[in-house]
């Protein structure tokens, strides 16, 4: 896996434009894939919600605007910059933090969601990462995920493949003009779990109830684990 600090540096290359590729790349359906998080995530008016890798703070953004009390937390300072930057009249409670996923700069069960959208992928170790987010929710607090898959189906999978390894590098090359990034992008989601592996490392954490969700043809997925309700499970 790519070193900490490499990713870390190259976030902070393309903060600039992270969100505006995100758009082109995903031809709009993040803004989608955001919603239906939220809606996993069921009632969070007056909750607290911990978004690891929260980047620019579009997650975060989505659940202040449901009610939530929110705090972002990233390991690259210019993607919280330009979160504060655009923080929207519509999320006055989202605030942000500078931390690493594997240290959350949060108190143990001190949260009732914890979040993380597109970044657990990037977290060194993986299975520590989820272990993290139990650590800071309630009992009966729920983890929900949203990362990258593969599709199923050979014809769809061979398409994806071709789009994901040829054609996004290249766009993300020309907006970025970082010809790492979105090399790197690839790299990781080519070499992610499956969600039924993701879902027995959620199991395997102590959550429970856990599921997941394909989304948009099986190129995203949702996946979602509650802690115990006995803190002692």
């Amino acid at each position: 896996m790519t070193e900490p600090r490499q990713v870390r540096a190259m976030f902070a290359r393309i903060a600039g434009c992270y969100d505006l590729l995100n758009r082109v790349l995903s031809l709009g359906i993040d803004r989608r894939w955001r919603r239906a998080m939220v809606a996993t995530a069921g009632d969070v008016e007056g909750r607290v919600v911990i978004d690891a890798c929260c980047g620019t703070g579009d997650v975060a953004f989505e659940f202040a605007a449901s009610g939530a009390r929110v705090v972002g937390v990233d390991f690259t300072p210019e993607m919280l910059q330009r979160a504060e930057r655009k923080k929207p009249a519509r999320a006055p409670s989202a605030v942000f933090a500078h931390g690493d996923a594997l240290r959350l700069p949060v108190q143990s069960a001190s949260a009732d969601f914890c979040t993380n959208a597109f970044g657990i992928r990037n977290v060194r170790d993986r299975l520590a990462g989820i272990r993290e987010m139990r650590r800071v929710l309630r009992p009966g607090g729920r983890v929900v995920i949203l990362e990258f898959t593969l599709p199923p189906g050979r014809v769809l999978g061979a398409g994806y493949r071709f789009y994901f390894t040829r054609v996004l590098p290249l766009v993300g090359r020309l907006v970025s003009r970082d010809k790492d990034a979105y090399s790197y992008l690839p790299r990781t989601v080519l070499a992610w779990p499956s969600p039924e592996e993701l879902q027995r490392e959620l199991e395997h954490e102590g959550l429970v109830e856990c599921g997941h969700r394909r989304l948009t043809r099986g190129i995203a997925c949702l996946h979602w684990g509650r802690a115990p309700a006995d803190p002692a499970a």
